[in-house]
Order: structure tokens, then sequence, then C-alpha cells
């Protein structure tokens, strides 16, 4: 009996190894590449989210299937991937900053004997995540304007060729101030959105491997990033509504005016205006931006030798 427990302890431990200890220091762009390979997938789910959200109280009110079809049929299936330049930007500098600021601080709170805690967790996805919209947030701007641009009457459109281009452009004609306008909204979302999944990833993991059959394997890596996904589009709703707003306003309203003018238009019900195309977004790109990561880690620990 003493030896089938020893047994046991010893394959729970190797199971949740990747999770309590840390055996090789991993590059800080990795989460960035993660999040590359998942927007060029779900990059048309994001662009549907963004049309969605930033349709006005008038007009004509379509649903997230019509908004596919609306934009197809507008713009071809090309369509579905404007601005993927300004997205890509975005995982470059929002998504690497936040990925790797938090993965140098776990390394630093995480020993073979201790884990940190769920609240040291979101301190430091908080943190994490507050530095990575502050980087992200010209490229996310661009993001916005680019996927939003397509539905502006013609006059209105500002027809950005690239990301580039539209740095270029947005920085001589609005000046260098307005690469980060809408920061602190932006900013705060990224504080939400980087708790709701790298704090609770890492959470959801840790309680899958330790009370349930489960191994360090795909289907953990789903499950926790499927909970993560909804985590985040729930708590993000309200914030990700108003940033995508302020980002593709041609007038220059502040926070408390755009709040209180959807809240009149709209009602309450502005504040998960969008939610279904924001999980169906957010969901596949949490799922993916995990699975590649993991992927990455793998890859990196055979190539260090350092599997076990």
């Amino acid at each position: 009996m003493p030896a089938l427990q020893k047994q046991v302890s010893a394959s729970e431990l190797k199971k949740s190894e990747d999770v309590k200890k840390s055996p090789v220091h991993y590059p800080f762009w990795f989460g960035g590449s993660a999040s590359c390979f998942a927007a060029c997938l779900t990059h048309p789910l994001d662009l549907v989210k963004v049309r969605l959200q930033t349709q006005g109280s008038d007009g004509v009110r379509r649903n997230m299937l019509q908004m596919f079809v609306h934009i197809v049929k507008d713009n071809g299936v090309q369509g579905l991937y404007r601005g993927l330049t300004a997205s890509q930007l975005r995982q470059l500098t929002y998504s690497m900053t936040r990925f790797g600021v938090y993965e140098e601080l776990k390394d630093k709170f995480t020993t073979a004997e201790k884990q940190p805690s769920f609240l040291t967790l979101v301190g430091m996805s908080s943190i994490s995540g507050f530095l990575g919209g502050v980087a992200g947030n010209p490229a996310d701007i661009l993001n916005v304007r680019m996927q939003h641009d397509a539905a502006l009457p013609p006059e209105k459109r500002r027809n950005y060729k690239h990301a580039v281009d539209g740095l270029i452009r947005m920085t001589r004609a609005e000046g260098v101030g307005s690469l980060w306008r809408g920061v602190w909204p932006n900013s705060s979302r990224a504080v939400l959105m980087t708790v709701g999944q790298l704090a609770t990833y890492d959470s959801f993991k840790r309680v899958l491997l330790d009370h349930t059959p489960l191994k360090d394997g795909l289907g953990t890596h789903f499950t926790a990033s499927f909970f993560a996904g909804f985590v985040a589009t729930t708590i993000c709703s309200p914030v990700d509504v108003i940033k995508t707003r302020v980002m593709s306003d041609h007038e220059h309203k502040g926070l408390v005016r755009h709040v209180t003018d959807i809240t009149k238009a709209e009602g309450l019900r502005w504040m998960f205006k969008g939610w279904v195309p924001s999980f169906i977004r957010v969901g596949p790109h949490t799922v993916l931006t995990f699975l590649f990561l993991e992927q990455h880690k793998k890859i990196y620990r055979h190539f260090k030798g350092a599997d076990q």
C-alpha cells in the first residue's frame, strides 16, 4: 500500500511538473508570436465584432451572421481581413509585452516548492496587462480604424494602406499624442483581459492537473484556455465597447461623455453589446494562443534538452 501511494504521488508530480516548476527560461517574444499565429485565424471574427460594436442607434441593425454576409457582399472575402497588418502589429506590441512581463514576473515568484497564489497571479497579470495596453495602443487604434473604415461614408474613410502607412499619416495629421488616444480605457481593458486570460488560465490549468485525471497535454490546455476565454470576454465587454467607440469616433469626446451618450441612446444593454461575437472571437483566440504558446514551450524545451 505505501508503495502504491508513492507511485501515485510520483505520477501526480510528473503530471503537474510544468505548472509547479519552470526549469527553462522561455524567450520574451513567445507570447507575441503565439498571438500572431492565433490572430491570423481569428481576425475575421474580430473585424465583425468591431463592426457590430460601432453600429449606431439609428439605421440598419445587423446581427453577427448578417454582418458577415454584409462585409463579404460589399468588400469580398478579402474584406474580412481588412486591418490584418495592424492586428499583427498589435500582437507584436500589446501581446508580446503583456505575456513577456507576466512570464518574467511569474518566474521570479515561482519555485519548485511554492506556486504563486491566485491573488498574486492577478496582481502580476494586472501590471503586465497595463504595460501591454500602453505599448499596444497605437496599433490598437489602427486596428479599430482599419476594420471600421469600410463602414464609413466614402468621404470619411481614412484608407490606410497598411499599419506603417497608418502610423505615419496619423502622426502627421493628428500629432504624436493621437497614438495614445483612448489609452486609459484601452489599458483598463488590457488589465481585465490579461487577468481574465493569463491568471485564470494558469489557475484553471493547475486545478485540472491537481484534481482531475487530465495530464499536461492538449486536453488540459484546451479546457483551461476555453474557460479563460469565457471569463475574459465577460469582464472585458463594457470596457471593450467604450474602447472601440472612442478609437473609431471622429469627434474628440471625453470618456464620461461617451458613456453618457451611449447610455442615453441605447440604455445599459450597450455594456454587453457584441458579447456573442466577442466570445466567438476571444474564445478561439484565447484557445489558439495558449495552444500555440504551449507548443512554443514544448519545442523550446526539446531544443534545450529539458524534456522530462
